[in-house]
Formats: C-alpha cells, structure tokens, sequence
C-alpha cells in the first residue's frame, strides 16, 4: 500500500482477469466477466500508514467508521513508527483495529510474518492482513508467491487465523502490468496457500474484478478508493474524506454491521 495510486491506477488499461470456472491456469486475455456481480457493501474501514496525518481518531469514529487498518511492517527491518501510539487511539475511540506488512523479496516469508506478528502484537480482536502487491520504489524486491504462501502459513500456525490477503486482481493472476510490465512470479490459483486466506481486493472501478483463486468466494474487503484527498479523487465526483484524518483509503466490507464486528472477533475462516 506504498504509492499504490501511482501503480496500480495506471494499470486500468490492462485486462484484469477474473474467472467464473473450474480449475486450470488463468488465461491471459480479457473479456471475462466477475461471478461476483456487486452488492451493497459496508462503507466503513479505512486503511492508513504514517503518511497519513492523524488529528483525532473520535472524529474518524463519528464520521461512521468502524473499523482502522494501520500499516506494521514491511520487509524483515522496518516498522511503522505511527503504529503502537495510533492503536491506543483508535482503541480508545471505539474502533476496531488491523494491522498490514507490506510484503518484500529480501526476506524469507516466515521471517517476515515472525517480525510482523512481534511488532504487531495482535490481541483476539486484531486482524492481520498481507499486502502483495508490486514494490513500486524497488521492483526487484517484490514478494514473490512462495514466501506470501510461508508468510501467510506460518501467521495461521501462530494465530490459528489466516490473514487477509490484500491485492489487485491482475497481480493476482499473474498478469503484467502498468508501464514497467512487472507481474507476480506465478498466478495464485485456487489451491495456493495464499487464497485460504480472504480476499481483500483493490480494484478502483464501479464493478471491481475478481482474481481467478478467489471466483467462487468473492472478496470479503474491497478497497475500492484508494490516498483520497481534496485535490486526488480516485473516481467520482463526491468526496470520500474522512474526519480526523488528512486522506485515507476507504474500503466496504461484504456484510452487515453486526457481521462486521463478528468477523473482526472472529477472523476469517479457518479450514
């Protein structure tokens, strides 16, 4: 989630596949259409980091927000100074609280879901999320599948959940794009490691795609606006800023209130 308007806004041209079918590799063309038609979402978690200018985290809970995801980790030696000081906030505001690693190459994927849930710390009610998505400042250091899959194991043997796994659905598939072409080193397909997990999908159009692993379940967060600011709308012509923050991405989840705080108690699914 690190200058991701940049990259992944500028891969709107490119076909981002999503399938209605059985198994097999995703193709590498377009024109298949979601399984998922939308429905109406939750409009209520936002996602921020410490490039994110925090003034009161009860005013973000006033303005109908629930929930806070907050980036972490990245890699296996940086952490997010913002964290722990915004997480007492938040907790204090009502509201309910994630944490996301931005996953890189440069470290095996169990070392970095170890430093991940150390810094972390999560409690019953905190959920865990990955980021796989391109490494825009540094391409070379991109996670690749097999140390997301190490990553996403080894937080489910510590916690007994799996974390949410954020991306867009042509990174997902395995599908180059954006003006350096880069793509994920395989596709994740639906007997990946990496789609036990829930889908938390960024995709910033009016009927978001869904990726080939995850066809049949849909997405369980949809980042569908993504470092929203007076001057930077991602699509549309009403603001989406929220109170006591200076931008945030927003996101729905795919429920009700109530199943959105039974989900944060209770994660996402286990088998």
């Amino acid at each position: 989630m690190i200058s991701r308007r940049n990259l992944l806004m500028g891969a709107s041209g490119v076909a981002a596949t999503a399938l209605a079918g059985c198994g097999g590799q995703p193709p590498t063309g377009s024109g298949f259409a979601s399984s998922h038609p939308v429905t109406p979402g939750l409009d209520a978690v936002i996602d921020i980091s410490h490039n994110v200018t925090v003034t009161d985290l009860a005013a973000v809970r006033r303005s109908n927000i629930l929930a806070v995801f907050h980036k972490c980790s990245e890699g296996g030696d940086w952490f997010d100074p913002s964290y722990a000081t915004r997480r007492l906030e938040a907790e204090r505001a009502g509201l309910l609280w994630g944490a996301y690693h931005f996953g890189t190459r440069q470290y095996s994927g169990v070392e970095q879901a170890n430093v991940f849930l150390a810094a972390a710390r999560p409690g019953p009610k905190t959920l865990l999320a990955l980021d796989l998505e391109p490494n825009d400042r540094n391409p070379r250091n991109t996670m690749q599948l097999a140390q997301a899959e190490a990553f996403v194991q080894t937080i489910y043997q510590a916690t007994g959940r799996y974390p949410l796994l954020y991306t867009h659905p042509t990174w997902a598939n395995g599908i180059p794009y954006g003006r350096r072409r880069l793509s994920l080193d395989r596709p994740i397909t639906p007997q990946s490691v990496a789609a036990r997990c829930d889908l938390w999908l960024a995709h910033y159009r009016e009927e978001p795609e869904i990726p080939y692993a995850w066809a049949n379940r849909g997405w369980r967060l949809w980042q569908y606006v993504a470092d929203e600011d007076a001057s930077h709308a991602a699509y549309g012509s009403e603001p989406r800023t929220v109170a006591g923050v200076s931008h945030c991405d927003r996101n729905y989840f795919a429920g009700s209130e109530s199943e959105l705080f039974r989900y944060w108690r209770n994660g996402p699914r286990t088998t």
